[in-house]
């Protein structure tokens, strides 16, 4: 009964982060660590939560943005630059987390994520519903920027930091909505991707309660992204501005209690 548990959380997950272009992790840690007992089920540790999330963000990576590529939502250039930016700062601030105080980076962390949610509610201009991915056109700086800040502060924190990334996207580097959202899923590919070999090779997942994830998420995912094209964008920014909400509350809690 516990797999089927699991593989109905990798259903919601998977759908989820194929339609709104995220990997699913502000999700999927947090129902496996509280649903699980609802159930009478004893809770998931930490250790085992952590290898799971990473084994669902991969597979949701991947097949959300195999989807979001076939509807021509996916920048190369865009996803390339961001990509290795936020994996390269990731790392410095993973490196550095000892040096600083860890309850005031997810302060910053939560205000920023609050941010990004009021963010998605305002009205942006000439938002198409249906871009044309070879008319884009962007700041490399302010591309290169966004993802080095999102990575470097989330690398000390310990937080992936994507769901910041669309957001960020729209408002500052002026990406429309569905290229942000299709991008997003190849640019952290490559850091869930190191993060998922470093817990692999050192025994951190617990392949077998991995199995059913990986067998829901897959087909979830995929079907995430064909709806999310359906969606008017306006609704896909209010979902995500909801969840992104629930994210940076949740980082106030653990603060405050």
């Amino acid at each position: 009964m516990l797999y089927l548990l699991i593989s109905i959380l990798g259903l919601t997950c998977g759908f989820l982060s194929g339609l709104l272009g995220i990997g699913g992790g502000i999700i999927m840690a947090p129902l496996l660590l509280f649903v699980p007992p609802l159930f009478g089920f004893e809770p998931l540790s930490m250790h085992s939560v952590a290898g799971l999330t990473i084994v669902q963000g991969l597979v949701a990576c991947i097949a959300g943005a195999i989807v979001h590529n076939k509807f021509r939502f996916v920048s190369g250039k865009l996803s390339i630059l961001m990509g290795i930016t936020i994996f390269a700062t990731a790392l410095i601030g993973g490196a550095g987390s000892d040096f600083v105080s860890n309850n005031l980076l997810l302060l910053i962390f939560g205000c920023l994520a609050f941010v990004a949610a009021i963010l998605l509610l305002l009205p942006m201009k000439k938002d198409a519903e249906s871009p044309d991915i070879n008319q884009l056109v962007f700041s490399p700086w302010r591309a290169a920027t966004t993802a080095g800040g999102v990575g470097f502060l989330g690398g000390l924190v310990g937080q992936g930091g994507s769901f910041i990334l669309i957001p960020l996207m729209t408002s500052y580097v002026h990406i429309p909505t569905r290229i942000a959202v299709g991008s997003n899923l190849a640019i952290v590919l490559l850091s869930t991707a190191a993060a998922f070999t470093g817990k692999a090779m050192t025994g951190q997942i617990d392949w077998l309660m991995a199995v059913p994830i990986i067998l829901t998420v897959i087909p979830a995912a995929f079907l995430g992204g064909f709806i999310s094209h359906k969606v008017p964008v306006l609704t896909l920014r209010r979902i995500l501005a909801l969840l992104i909400a629930l994210a940076a509350a949740r980082i106030w809690i653990s603060l405050l209690f």
